[in-house]
């Protein structure tokens, strides 16, 4: 969950360490001859900067269910979460990535948070993010309570591993696939992590910001539908 923050004059000195980069123009493009009017634009780029309580609303209570289950496993509240934001009205934990499918259960089973059901996963690239370029953000529904959260969770590119929730949440299997097809990411855990877009022998991951834009050759070789007895399995 990113937030781009309005331009100020120490405008990279008040996100302090959530500073990605700053733009300038529509989309940071340069040298295009602008005449849209925007080339005066800047802006800052920053992750979503951690919130301080009270949270307000039931946000406190879901954080508290989540440390007090933590702790009863074992984990002390640092071990589990990295930080509580809240922006435009919704509530997101960034969890370490060790701790997500423990985190998953929490949302799922306790009788005080009892979110149903997983919205799929989103992945986000942040090549400015040093250590932390991979995001992974999961979005629960609570039917019970009529409540949205989500889980943030990050992994660098040398270590592109997070944990799979498919396990906890069965729905969460074709997301996770895509995830990992467009933009890297590899589940562990997860029952047939393959390509789900591109071809089995796609070179790269083609939503990550550093893939290249055009001049790839690509040869149609026209579409065969095997025989039922021999198609992949899908689970």
């Amino acid at each position: 969950m990113d937030g781009v923050v309005a331009p100020q004059p120490d405008a990279q000195a008040s996100v302090g360490a959530n500073f990605l980069t700053e733009r300038s123009g529509m989309w940071g493009v340069k040298g295009s001859g602008d005449t849209t009017g925007f080339s005066g634009q800047r802006e800052v780029v920053a992750i979503s900067q951690p919130a301080t309580r009270p949270y307000g609303g039931w946000f406190d209570a879901v954080v508290d269910i989540i440390i007090e289950l933590a702790k009863a496993d074992g984990y002390d509240e640092t071990d589990v979460i990295e930080k509580v934001v809240v922006e435009h009205g919704q509530l997101v934990i960034f969890v370490k990535r060790e701790r997500l499918l423990d985190v998953a259960r929490y949302l799922r089973d306790d009788q005080d948070l009892r979110f149903e059901m997983t919205l799929g996963v989103s992945a986000v690239h942040y090549p400015q993010d040093k250590g932390r370029e991979l995001h992974g953000y999961f979005p629960f529904f609570s039917i019970t309570h009529n409540r949205m959260i989500a889980l943030e969770v990050t992994a660098p590119e040398a270590d592109p591993h997070m944990p799979s929730i498919v396990p906890v949440y069965p729905g969460d299997d074709w997301p996770e696939r895509e995830a990992f097809d467009l933009m890297g990411i590899i589940f562990d855990g997860h029952p047939g992590l393959a390509r789900s877009a591109m071809p089995d022998d796609w070179v790269g991951h083609p939503q990550r910001k550093d893939y290249p834009l055009g001049g790839i050759p690509v040869e149609y070789k026209g579409a065969v539908i095997p025989p039922p007895d021999t198609r992949r399995e899908y689970n």
